[in-house]
């Protein structure tokens, strides 16, 4: 590195020895110290201790270079955020770089690291950290302090386990195992109730771990493993699932509590000893891939499987009917049997805690129906893909356990007051309807975390939904939505979610930009100019920070 580069914040230009008049532009004394210095994809084996004489940089990236040791100056850069010192052949971490308090992401991929310093702890402020491509053995028990940890990339070490503690990471959304030596995973770590994504691939486990806490895991990677095994008790608390890899491993059997994973879009099961599958896999009503190749499957021919997901999930439905068990509460199907009490499944109802009457383009749903659940607590509704007018008002017959309701692809416009006596749903999928208002009652829905009314005809923001603190998730794209107010936005303080795509938006309100919550706002798809596209395709973060630029002071 040029030694002026070094001394750029000491040094006078060249162009103040001489007797020039000055444009605004190069008023050389105004110039500010440097915060950011990029020396990526040079041939840099050493940084000089020089680096101390830049002590305003908030971003340092030395990526792609020949690195095999650090300055211990590094340390004095106290308003450091960004180091990215990936790519190099660093054997070591200097003890002084722990001092670096603000530094919020740490880049160490692909580096010769055997260790960490035990102290590694003391790097608080941490948001990400990248140790994938690494020689690792193991984790320092100091991890457990990095509370604002929000990504932790592991893939690619020799780790032979995780340190329990992993848990105390309060924030942690992302943890990336991939290519390790594990044959277990501590059980603390299903007590990560942030987590959302999870990747376990090409490890040696043997089984997963049970789940009670991870209510917000979307995304559970376990592929190439070892895995005979899979329960109910693995799968029945991840609610929010939408994607289950579990490819090339040794699991025989899957359990019906699969289809309490409503939220799921992808199931890999291919190269397993799978030989039979419950059918009621088929009701998943998310479900776009479904991969089953490389198995002994005896109930389905091979070319079905080649045909593709839709055509397989349409024969398991075919199928659910000559599969449930004889219980005593079902009547044999006999000629006196009245057709609509033979589509009753009894098995969905007591063991799933199921209703579902969905995909039958029904005008109303059959009494039969509600008659069956008789005392049974009934948490999931599935009333989607029909001709619904309205909510069947029986629905408040099972307000002691109902939790989620699918009413999407109706004909519904209006929602009855008896709904929101539905004290304890958390999660309301409407959309493809003709609502075009909510009703202020359903501000008694005090435990609704997630809404869907996208697709139908609202022209205002429900205001009932600014009174509903619980909620997580609104789902309002596809309508006709002209204004939003964000101050009533900011009290929602779960709010992580926003979609307001393809609504008529003549213009954002700059404080939107003060809901530091929202990790998601999708805005794509209004009329207004500003904030422009490019702004938006940079993501939820650089759209609040733009709209927070432009709050009149």
């Amino acid at each position: 590195v040029p030694q002026h580069v070094w001394r750029i914040n000491l040094d006078t230009p060249e162009e103040a020895h001489q007797n020039l008049s000055f444009g605004a532009a190069d008023r050389w004394w105004e110039q500010t110290d440097l915060t950011k210095l990029i020396l990526a994809s040079n041939k840099l084996q050493c940084l000089s201790e020089d680096v101390k004489l830049l002590p305003a940089l908030t971003v340092l990236d030395v990526h792609d270079n020949q690195l095999r040791s650090l300055p211990s100056a590094l340390g004095q850069l106290e308003n450091l955020q960004k180091l990215d010192l990936s790519h190099n052949k660093l054997e070591s971490i200097p003890e002084e770089l722990l001092q670096l308090s603000c530094l919020k992401s740490l880049l160490l991929q692909h580096n010769e690291l055997s260790c960490l310093p035990d102290g590694f702890g003391q790097l608080v402020n941490l948001e990400e950290l990248d140790l994938s491509n690494n020689h690792l053995t193991d984790i320092p028990t100091s991890f457990a302090l990095l509370i604002n940890l929000v990504r932790l990339n592991l893939a690619s070490n020799q780790l032979k386990n995780l340190p329990a503690d992993i848990n105390a990471m309060k924030s942690l959304r992302q943890l990336d195992c991939t290519k390790n030596y594990l044959e277990t995973v501590p059980s603390e770590l299903a007590m990560m109730a942030s987590l959302e994504q999870l990747y376990l691939r090409k490890n040696k486990l043997r089984a997963l771990p049970e789940f009670p806490s991870c209510r917000l895991l979307k995304e559970l990677h376990a592929g190439e493993n070892q895995i005979e095994i899979l329960n109910s008790e693995n799968l029945k608390h991840l609610n929010s699932l939408s994607v289950l890899e579990l490819r090339d491993n040794k699991i025989k059997s899957i359990p019906d509590e699969i289809t309490l994973l409503q939220r799921l879009e992808r199931l890999d099961l291919a190269n397993n000893d799978i030989s039979r599958l419950p059918y009621t896999l088929g009701n998943l009503p998310q479900l776009k891939f479904l991969a089953l190749e490389g198995n002994p499957l005896r109930t389905i021919r091979r070319d079905l499987l080649q045909k593709g997901t839709q055509e397989l999930l349409k024969y398991l439905r075919s199928k659910i009917q000559d599969d449930v068990p004889s219980q005593n509460e079902e009547p044999p199907v006999t000629a006196m049997t009245l057709p609509s009490q033979s589509r009753i499944n009894i098995h969905a109802i007591t063991t799933l805690k199921l209703l579902d009457y969905s995909e039958k383009q029904a005008a109303a749903i059959p009494d039969e129906m509600f008659n069956a659940v008789q005392s049974h607590p009934v948490t999931t509704v599935n009333f989607s893909k029909n001709q619904l007018m309205e909510i069947p008002p029986r629905i408040v017959e099972l307000k002691d356990s109902l939790c989620d309701v699918s009413l999407g692809f109706n004909k519904i416009s209006s929602v009855c007051l008896e709904f929101c006596v539905l004290h304890k749903l958390t999660h309301l999928d409407i959309r493809n309807n003709s609502l075009t208002s909510l009703p202020e009652e359903m501000a008694a829905l005090s435990r609704l975390q997630v809404i869907n009314l996208a697709f139908n005809r609202f022209k205002v923001f429900p205001s009932v939904l600014y009174h509903i603190l619980a909620l997580e998730t609104i789902l309002l794209s596809n309508n006709q939505v002209g204004s939003i107010d964000p101050l009533q936005l900011k009290k929602m303080d779960n709010l992580g979610t926003l979609d307001l795509q393809n609504n008529d938006l003549l213009q954002v309100p700059p404080e939107l930009g003060n809901c530091e919550n929202l990790r998601t706002l999708l805005l794509e798809g209004n009329p207004f100019r500003t904030p422009r596209a490019a702004i938006l395709s940079k993501g939820t973060a650089a759209v609040l920070e733009y709209l927070r630029s432009r709050i009149p002071t």
